[in-house]
């Protein structure tokens, strides 16, 4: 093999490993960044002009958000909810803001052990926060992802791009917004539902039912428990692992239901809705399936119901 021939290969772009891939549907995914990126050096290869590589970007410091490359972004505060649950504050410059469309999420990429990772995560602080965002993020014992996060500190820099996805909420489209949010897939609710609630014009209906495994793993009590006293918002809370509402306060037990959400319950739930309901769903693949089918035993088609 020439020199030149061996130097081309070394600024060929490497095709990603499965675990680069957050599974979230992104556009544009890593892999078509990948074959971007492979047509470009392509194009540069034909022409034996590498400076047509120069566009090639794979992260920056510049704390702009971007779909297509990583930015750099400074982790302000840690702040632990509960004992697998963090909240991550991240600096902005100046009173920037990310401009986040409702429910959008953004892609982390951390490095394990040498194997390059990603994931996907919903920012819980408003869209038009300024000068932060704010993310929940969970993490698992045998985790990759979650092995990269607990090594993290105030003041660590961390590589995010997007953003993707989203709900395309408005104002009064639907009379009443049915939230079923399973542990962290609390996150894409909340700028949500703090859009309503911030919005004087907007009439919009919420009924909020998050799933948790005991009343100490509900995430964010202070504020689920002022959005509660909204006029038009309601709050439950399904404890999987709790046998009784004895040991919880006063002021949730009459919100609160023991076991699972299963068909029974999310019947009695759609029925107390003031209005027939547009139903958001969040959580695992198996949680979001369940959801359906009981949502379906209770008269609510598929399309009135939107999944992250």
């Amino acid at each position: 093999m020439s020199g030149n021939e061996h130097d081309w290969l070394a600024l060929k772009p490497q095709e990603p490993s499965p675990s680069q891939c957050c599974g979230s549907g992104c556009k544009p995914c890593i892999y078509d960044v990948y074959e971007k990126e492979l047509a470009q050096w392509e194009r540069a290869k034909a022409k034996q002009d590498k400076s047509l590589l120069m566009e090639k970007k794979e992260q920056s410091n510049n704390s702009e958000l971007n779909p297509d490359t990583f930015t750099a972004f400074n982790i302000s505060s840690v702040e632990q909810l509960t004992e697998d649950t963090y909240q991550y504050k991240f600096e902005l410059p100046g009173n920037s803001s990310l401009r986040l469309s409702l429910g959008q999420h953004i892609v982390l990429r951390g490095v394990v052990n040498g194997l390059e990772v990603q994931r996907a995560y919903t920012p819980i602080s408003p869209g038009n926060a300024e000068g932060y965002f704010e993310v929940l993020m969970k993490c698992y014992e045998a985790g990759l992802m979650s092995q990269y996060i607990k090594t993290w500190k105030k003041g660590d820099m961390v590589f995010w791009r997007g953003p993707f996805g989203g709900f395309p909420y408005q104002p009064n489209k639907h009379g009443e917004l049915l939230m079923l949010a399973s542990g962290t897939g609390l996150a894409p609710m909340l700028p949500i539902l703090q859009s309503i609630t911030d919005d004087e014009e907007d009439e919009t209906f919420v009924t909020l039912v998050g799933c948790f495994r005991t009343f100490d793993k509900i995430y964010l009590k202070p504020l689920l428990q002022d959005l509660a006293r909204y006029w038009n918002v309601r709050i439950f809370y399904v404890l999987s692992q709790e046998t009784s509402l004895e040991k919880l306060p006063w002021s949730y037990r009459e919100n609160a239901y023991t076991g699972r959400l299963n068909e029974d319950l999310m019947k009695t739930i759609v029925n107390s809705c003031r209005r027939r309901p547009f139903v958001l769903i969040c959580g695992s693949s198996a949680f979001n399936e369940d959801m359906r089918r009981y949502l379906k035993a209770a008269g609510i088609e598929e399309n009135s119901c939107f999944v992250f």
